[in-house]
C-alpha cells in the first residue's frame, strides 16, 4: 500500500513539473510582457513644424537625456524662425504692431513655469523655464517678465520681422478682425515627451493670435488649459483659439480622463465634445473655430483629435519621425 502511495505521488510530482515546464515554454514563446511594453523614449508635438522640433528634442531622447530638456529644446527650433509666422521671432504683431509672447513649461514633478505678454525675447520658453526654476513664482507677465528676463542674461532683440510688419501694416487699412480657422495666424507649438526613464514633460510656447488686442491672453502660457503633465497619468498639449480651450481648462481634462481609464485618443475626443457642445449652447458657428488636442500616457500610447480637418501633429519615437493628420468632428 505504501509502494502504492509513493508511485501515485511520485506520478504526481513529475507531472506537475512536466506541467510547469510546457507554461513557461508557451509563456516564453508568448512574452507575455509584450502587450505591457512602453513605447518610450517618445515625443508628439503640433503642427508640420512640429517635425523640425521633433528632430531637436529626439536628439536629447536618444541619448538618455531628460524630457524637460528635450521639450524646450524642441520648440526652440520654431521660436527661431523667422519664416514661422505665429510663434516666437517672426510672429504675427497685435493690433498696435507689438509682438508678444507667450510660454510655459512643465516637469515630471509638477515643477511649472509661464510668462505672457513678453517682448522682444526669442526664446519665451527659455524665460519660462527659468521663471519655474529660479523664481518663487509660476507665472511672470509684460514688464515684470521682461525685467526677468534681462536679469537672467536673455538679449533684447526687435521681433518683428519686415513680412510681418507689412501684413500688420495691409490689416491697419480695415482693422477687420476675424480668426480664420487653421490659418496660421493663431497656431501654437505644443509638446510633450515621455525620456527613456519613464518620466514626462511638456511646452507650450505661440505669438498668440495676429492682430488680437493688446494684453490679450489665450491658453498656451496657462498650466492647465494649453498644456498639462501628470506624471502618474500621462500629458496633452493644445492648438487652435485658446479662449475655447481655456472655457473647458482642456490639456488638465484630457489628463484627468485618462485617469478614468480613457485612451489618449478617447480623451482628446471626449475633450472636443466638451467644446463643441458648449459651442453649440452659445449659439456660435463651430466652422469658425479650431481647437486640437494632442495627448500621451505613461506606456508611450498616443491621439488627438480636433474640431474640423486641417490639424496635423508629429510624433517622433525609435521607428522615425512622422506627421499624422488628426481625425476631427466635421468632416
Amino acid at each position: 500500500m505504501a509502494n502504492r502511495r509513493n508511485f501515485l505521488k511520485t506520478t504526481a510530482l513529475a507531472s506537475a513539473a512536466f506541467a510547469l515546464q510546457a507554461f513557461k515554454g508557451k509563456a516564453e514563446t508568448e512574452d507575455p510582457a509584450e502587450p505591457n511594453k512602453i513605447n518610450k523614449p517618445i515625443v508628439l508635438s503640433t503642427w508640420n513644424f512640429g517635425m523640425q522640433a521633433n528632430v531637436a528634442a529626439w536628439e536629447v531622447l536618444k541619448n538618455n537625456g531628460k524630457a524637460l530638456d528635450a521639450v524646450e529644446a524642441g520648440v526652440k527650433i520654431p521660436e527661431a524662425d523667422p519664416k514661422e509666422r505665429s510663434v516666437g521671432y517672426g510672429g504675427r504683431p497685435d493690433r498696435d504692431g507689438r509682438v508678444t509672447l507667450d510660454a510655459c513649461i512643465m516637469d515630471e514633478n509638477a515643477n511649472i513655469g509661464s510668462v505672457a505678454c513678453l517682448e522682444f525675447i526669442k526664446h519665451p520658453i527659455s524665460v519660462a523655464r527659468a521663471v519655474m526654476e529660479k523664481t518663487p513664482h509660476v507665472m511672470l507677465v509684460g514688464d515684470g517678465a521682461l525685467q526677468f528676463a534681462v536679469s537672467q542674461g536673455f538679449v533684447k532683440e526687435n521681433l518683428l520681422v519686415e513680412d510681418s510688419e507689412r501684413e500688420w501694416k495691409e490689416w491697419l487699412k480695415t482693422s477687420d478682425y476675424k480668426p480664420i480657422a487653421n490659418i496660421e495666424n493663431h497656431d501654437t507649438i505644443g509638446m510633450i515627451a515621455l525620456d527613456a526613464n519613464g518620466d514626462l514633460s511638456g511646452a507650450c510656447t505661440t505669438s498668440g493670435m495676429a492682430f488680437k488686442m493688446h494684453g490679450r491672453l489665450g491658453d498656451s502660457p496657462i498650466i492647465g488649459a494649453g498644456l498639462y503633465v501628470d506624471n502618474e497619468i500621462g500629458a496633452a498639449t493644445a492648438t487652435g483659439h485658446g479662449e475655447e480651450v481655456i472655457r473647458i481648462t482642456g490639456c488638465h481634462l484630457v489628463v484627468e480622463l485618462m485617469r478614468q481609464g480613457k485612451s489618449p485618443q478617447k480623451a482628446c475626443e471626449e475633450a472636443v465634445m466638451r467644446i463643441v457642445n458648449l459651442t453649440q449652447k452659445r449659439n456660435k458657428n463651430l466652422k469658425d473655430i479650431q481647437v486640437g488636442f494632442i495627448a500621451l500616457n505613461k506606456k508611450g500610447e498616443y491621439g488627438s483629435y480636433c474640431i474640423q480637418g486641417g490639424f496635423n501633429y508629429a510624433v517622433h519615437d525609435a521607428t522615425g519621425n512622422r506627421l499624422i493628420d488628426a481625425s476631427c468632428f466635421l468632416k
